[in-house]
């Protein structure tokens, strides 16, 4: 049998990582942080034990790993979904569409992102990987096609923004609705209600511009 060809290993070893990521995803969504190992990860993953050191330095590194791509795969997904936003208001629907998909991320996984955040808010802060990197180019092409003059400077405050929202939202005891928060994201970028994915049943005042719900 002939020797596996350099791009049949490297698409291998990506399918291999990407499985460890998926595995990671569902298992702290299921058990929380704490109480998923390297082992259990592995053994969902289908994968060696050993495998892991091989991607990641250790567990925390893999787990920030597999949520920011959790995160650019749901916000690709929103950006892409039809119909695709033309003309000279694009850059405004993908905006409302890019905090829609970070704030349904809190909405619907809720473990994983509170555990996220502890993660990023703690000494390493960022663990720079490609995931980071592809969430990092999405949400500054969005700030782009926004309009902005200096996407490197609003692109860094954006993320600043989601990520106090989506603190906001699961801070345990003091959660702030979800609707509260977009409409307070909406307002500061001046967009209206019924852009993006609005909450069902919310309300949307068209005379009040970014109005909230009701």
């Amino acid at each position: 049998m002939s020797p596996r060809s350099p791009s049949v290993n490297e698409e291998l070893r990506r399918r291999s990582r990407e499985r460890l990521l998926h595995a990671t995803v569902e298992l702290v969504a299921e058990r929380g942080y704490e109480a998923t190992t390297l082992g259990d990860i592995a053994d969902r993953a289908g994968s060696a034990r050993g495998l892991i050191s091989y991607y990641f330095p250790g567990k925390r590194q893999l787990f920030q790993s597999a949520v920011h791509r959790l995160m650019h795969l749901t916000l690709a997904e929103a950006l892409e979904r039809p119909p695709r936003p033309e003309g000279n208001g694009s850059g405004r629907e993908l905006l409302a569409r890019a905090i829609d998909a970070v704030l349904g991320l809190a909405r619907d996984e809720p473990v994983l992102m509170r555990a996220h955040m502890a993660g990023l808010l703690q000494q390493e802060g960022f663990v720079q990987c490609d995931e980071q990197q592809r969430l990092a180019s999405l949400l500054h092409a969005t700030v782009t096609r926004f309009g902005s003059p200096d996407p490197d400077t609003d692109y860094p405050l954006l993320r600043a923004n989601l990520m106090g929202a989506v603190v906001a939202a699961l801070l345990p005891g003091a959660q702030m609705p979800l609707e509260r928060l977009r409409g307070e994201l909406f307002a500061r970028y001046g967009l209206d209600w019924g852009q993006g994915r609005p909450p069902p049943g919310a309300a949307w005042d068209d005379a009040a511009g970014a109005a909230g719900p009701r």
